[in-house]
């Protein structure tokens, strides 16, 4: 499939940047939205900088990258972006450290975003939408079971316990959207990736929650780290399973769980970038917060109410389906982890 002509929302964000990276190494051609014209350069940057960092000697097809100013929350654009196009990887979605006091916040432009360009894609023709939902859709809401992973056919209960609004935002646009499609598509194919916590190479400063939780640790922002575990995947991995998804015949009407393997506990994540990184993780601690200190420090401290939810969660997540569908091996989480923590030493963000 080479030469398709493949929209990306989002070209500034860390996921979709290294969609593009990749759809241009495999010879696509890319539009890409941002909501603002004047953030054409940092697309061209970003993407710059992926290819040079996988070792492509020649970045001049960065400029072949078209890039269109587009809104989630209206219709202007939408259609411009979408016309000619064959797939869309709808990557943009809201994901803040900082949770909103109120939800509909996030779970408003969440959903109609990804209805408004659902409509748009079917009105134009485009053969399938690939979305970006997250593990958000699948772990939460009930009870944990340690004796068996999360599959894709887990769903994330949206009126359950300690279910924040981006967790309940994801769930909900994703089930919007398979209702659309199954509903009112048409023609209209989807498959949808549901990564965990992504990490792997900052191209720039724009960067998952889950790096921002990572440079907090670097540059000692906690005191400690917070007990409990964290599953990790490689943002190179997720760009590749988004285009894995949107080109195999049998990923339509798919999930696929993006996850590198077991859960890590936090403390054995630290003691690795201690190891790894030497000087550079000089900051990190490795001392393990009580739990009640966690949830109540999580009350003024972005990085703690972020890990809070973790904290008695040990369940893992299978890549099981992806892998045997599609053909898909992510790296190690703890490779993943590592290439963010260098990428943030390369782009000067964490202190010395």
């Amino acid at each position: 499939m080479s030469g398709e002509h493949v929209l990306v929302t989002g070209g500034t964000g860390f996921v979709g940047a290294h969609c593009i990276v990749q759809l241009l190494e495999a010879g696509h051609r890319v539009r890409t939205t941002v909501r603002s014209h004047a953030r054409a350069g940092d697309v061209r940057d970003l993407v710059r900088a992926g290819l040079a960092a996988a070792g492509v000697a020649s970045t001049a097809r960065v400029d072949d990258v078209e890039v269109v100013p587009a809104d989630l929350m209206h219709d202007d654009g939408w259609p411009e972006a979408v016309a000619g196009t064959d797939f869309v990887l709808h990557v943009a979605s809201p994901f803040p450290v900082r949770q909103p006091k109120d939800e509909n916040e996030l779970i408003v432009p969440a959903r109609d975003g990804a209805l408004r360009v659902l409509r748009a894609a079917r009105a134009a023709g485009v053969r399938r939408v690939v979305l970006t939902s997250s593990f958000a859709a699948i772990g939460y809401g009930h009870a944990v079971d340690p004796g068996r992973p999360f599959t894709e056919e887990d769903w994330t209960n949206p009126d359950g316990p300690n279910v924040t609004p981006y967790v309940k935002s994801k769930t909900i646009a994703e089930r919007a959207a398979w209702d659309f499609v199954e509903g009112t598509g048409g023609d209209l194919e989807l498959a949808v990736v549901n990564p965990v916590a992504i990490f792997g190479p900052a191209l720039g400063r724009d960067f998952s929650s889950s790096i921002e939780i990572l440079l907090g640790l670097l540059n000692g922002r906690v005191p400690a780290v917070p007990p409990g575990t964290t599953t990790g995947v490689d943002v190179r991995d997720v760009a590749d399973l988004h285009v894995r998804a949107m080109t195999h015949p049998d990923a339509a009407g798919e999930r696929f769980l993006a996850v590198a393997g077991d859960p890590i506990a936090f403390h054995d994540l630290a003691v690795m970038l201690r190891d790894r990184l030497g000087a550079d993780a000089k900051h990190v601690p490795t001392r393990v917060l009580p739990r009640w200190l966690v949830q109540a420090g999580a009350v003024v401290n972005a990085e703690l109410r972020a890990v809070a939810p973790q904290l008695r969660r040990s369940q893992g997540a299978s890549h099981e389906k992806a892998e045997r569908m599609l053909g898909w091996h992510p790296r190690s989480t703890e490779d993943a982890i590592v290439a963010s923590a260098e990428s943030l030493v390369r782009l000067g963000l964490v202190r010395p």
